[in-house]
């Protein structure tokens, strides 16, 4: 047995502990070199997986012994019934974040495809981190100075010449964008207060606003954003405090505003005395239309502008900011401390470095390259194969496709049906904040294998067919 033969040796104990008495003590270290003539190294690489399995425990000092088998009780847990009481009414989890196998194509997902993640640039940022003090030490509570210059940096460059740009005391890390609107919507909206928005709109936008205690008012929003008139009577009738909206490249329809419908909207809610929630999701992900935040065009505090990095950069780099001005940025800051304290200096490092290296750039150049073919491709197969499926007119960015089924087809049977088929889609109802107006499907074109589209195609065209 050679020196790196831990794996048949695993499988000599294996054997071993299966006659062995519970509690039973293994030869030592050198008993096992000797008797299986491997090195010291593989033998304790070989203990470490068997315990790693729960076969055995090291008692230090005394030895490795067969893991005690423990019996299964059944154990009483009716008595949390009354304790926990009634559960929270919460939206479902959302079809986007299921996993899958490889062997299913996959047009569920709310995330590109790791083959479009600077994954080197990435790597080499937390081996980096991992040598820095950020690996040990505490980032103040609104985040890394660099990184929230790096922020207000990147929206200055969108700034026009009247409106004055952010500063870094402007910004606010927080991890996640998931995380920055459960903390804006707690701090600027309150619980039992009524959010105007977008009708569709962000599933996890409604699931945070929801865990937060407001009450959410939808406004139809089609591809050219919301009516801004409709948008004036739903503050007169509600008295809202704030608009949560996506204006460019909105989860789930692709939509951007032209750049009047982002006046109107300011003046509306200037006019209201509220805020404008401007959720830049998709700002690296512009394909054939740059994205144009409107708190470039504010600076009097009336738009709170959240951004996030982690579906460009790495899932994994948890990282986003919220941008804010005058007393609505203390609060926002306040209600952060509490819910994570700060933001892991390593992530908030991470990024930072990615954001930074001259291949960022180059990268993201490439993405909106693969980004722009995949969508062609999709909606070309499903032009073809699924004529039933209506996707006007191309999204100038994002991740995703909006298709609207014929109103006699259940988008949820659709779903049901294509996974068995092999092909995973997400239905469009949870993307309602109220009863859907239509059968919908999200299509994400930015997952992995495009070669597939074709027969996810195919599969769809089928079913919503009934063919």
């Amino acid at each position: 047995m050679s020196n790196s033969s831990s794996s048949q040796l695993v499988a000599e104990l294996t054997r071993w502990i299966a006659t062995a008495a519970p509690g039973a003590r293994l030869p030592s270290t050198r008993s096992l070199v000797a008797q299986y003539g491997v090195s010291p190294v593989t033998v304790q690489k070989a203990l470490k997986t068997l315990q790693t399995r729960g076969l055995v425990e090291s008692r230090t000092g005394v030895g490795t012994f067969v893991r005690r088998i423990r019996t299964s009780n059944t154990i009483d847990h009716s008595w949390q019934t009354e304790a926990l009481g009634t559960a929270p009414s919460l939206p479902r989890a959302s079809a986007a974040l299921r996993t899958v196998s490889n062997d299913v194509v996959s047009l569920h997902s709310g995330y590109p495809d790791r083959t479009l993640l600077p994954e080197r640039l990435v790597r080499g940022a937390y081996s980096r981190a991992a040598r820095s003090d950020a690996a040990v030490g505490r980032t103040p509570a609104a985040g890394l100075p660099e990184l929230q210059e790096w922020f207000a940096a990147e929206l200055s460059e969108a700034t026009n010449a009247r409106t004055a740009p952010p500063s870094a005391g402007d910004v606010i890390i927080t991890p996640g964008s998931q995380s920055g609107l459960g903390s804006i919507f707690r701090a600027l909206v309150g619980a039992g207060n009524p959010l105007i928005v977008e009708s569709p709109t962000y599933w996890g936008a409604i699931l945070a606003a929801t865990k937060a205690g407001v009450q959410l008012a939808p406004v139809s929003s089609g591809p050219n954003g919301p009516d801004p008139d409709e948008l004036a009577r739903a503050f007169d009738r509600t008295r809202a405090r704030a608009f949560y909206a996506q204006p460019n490249f909105a989860n789930p329809t692709g939509a951007q505003w032209p750049s009047s419908t982002g006046e109107r909207v300011l003046d509306v809610v200037r006019d209201a005395g509220a805020f404008v929630i401007e959720d830049d999701w998709a700002h690296d992900f512009g394909i054939s239309a740059p994205p144009v935040p409107l708190f470039a065009r504010d600076d009097s505090g009336h738009v709170v502008y959240v951004r996030s990095l982690t579906k460009s950069v790495a899932p994994s780099v948890r990282v986003a900011a919220i941008v804010a001005r005058g007393p609505a940025r203390e609060r926002i800051l306040a209600d952060v401390q509490a819910e994570s304290v700060y933001v892991s200096g390593v992530l908030q490092t991470v990024a930072l470095d990615v954001v930074t290296q001259p291949a960022w750039q180059t990268h993201l150049r490439a993405v909106r390259r693969e980004l722009e073919s995949r969508r062609n491709l999709l909606v070309s197969e499903l032009r073809e194969l699924a004529p039933d499926v209506a996707v006007d007119g191309l999204p100038s960015g994002g991740l995703n496709l909006w298709g609207r089924l014929p109103d006699d087809v259940d988008a949820e049977a659709v779903a049901h049906e294509c996974e068995a088929a092999g092909v995973l889609v997400a239905a469009g109802d949870e993307w309602f904040p109220a009863e859907p107006t239509g059968q919908y499907l999200r299509l994400n074109y930015a997952g992995p294998n495009p070669a597939a589209f074709r027969e996810a195609a195919r599969v769809i065209g089928k079913v919503v067919s009934g063919g």
